[in-house]
């Protein structure tokens, strides 16, 4: 490395008294420059990352959820979606319908509370003038739902992409679906997006 480099290097300038210092140091800075670097100054291992926990399976997370915290009024009209619109059908489709109400308050083109998406009027069979029917709030049913709620909510699991804001059962034809891009079908509802 030239002297003048040198100089630069440690901030001394460029001028003669500059060099002179460095030449009188020549010898050690050399010894230092040249000695190659043939391990990382700081080891691989301090910057690597601990591996990402597997993720449960959807079946071990609704298992942990099923008795976890009250739902909140939000939570619980998503748990009623899911509880009506879903029930009897796989827990990711349980989960996407979850989603799907999600995504609509979430999508800036629906109301942008859970509540005001599931009672919308014409838009959940199962609404009647913005009211819901009884839930047998015993059974193993809404526990799953309330566990579904929860899972969605929390965004631990998901089956869907954030744009896929319509579903209907594959045993209807709505005219409407033919207007969209078909994502999935799981169990007996097929997913759309614009």
């Amino acid at each position: 490395m030239p002297v003048m480099a040198i100089a630069m290097l440690l901030g001394l300038g460029d001028s003669s008294s500059a060099l002179a210092q460095v030449q009188a140091t020549l010898p050690v800075v050399q010894s230092a420059i040249s000695t190659p670097l043939t391990q990382p100054i700081f080891p691989a291992k301090i910057f690597t990352l601990p591996p990402k926990p597997a993720a449960l399976p959807l079946a071990a997370l609704v298992d942990a959820q099923a008795s976890g915290p009250s739902l909140d009024e939000q939570a619980k009209c998503l748990a009623t979606a899911v509880y009506f619109e879903s029930m009897g059908e796989s827990l990711e489709g349980q989960l996407a319908v979850a989603q799907v109400v999600i995504n609509r308050a979430d999508s800036g083109r629906y109301p942008t509370s859970w509540c005001g998406v599931v009672k919308q009027k014409a838009q959940f069979s199962f609404v009647r003038a913005g009211r819901f029917p009884r839930i047998d709030t015993g059974c193993l049913a809404w526990r799953k739902a309330q566990a579904i709620a929860r899972i969605a909510a929390g965004k631990m699991a998901e089956v869907l992409p954030s744009d896929v804001l319509w579903y209907h059962a594959d045993y209807v034809a709505p005219s409407w679906g033919r207007r969209l891009a078909r994502v999935e079908k799981i169990g007996a509802h097929i997913f759309y997006r614009a």
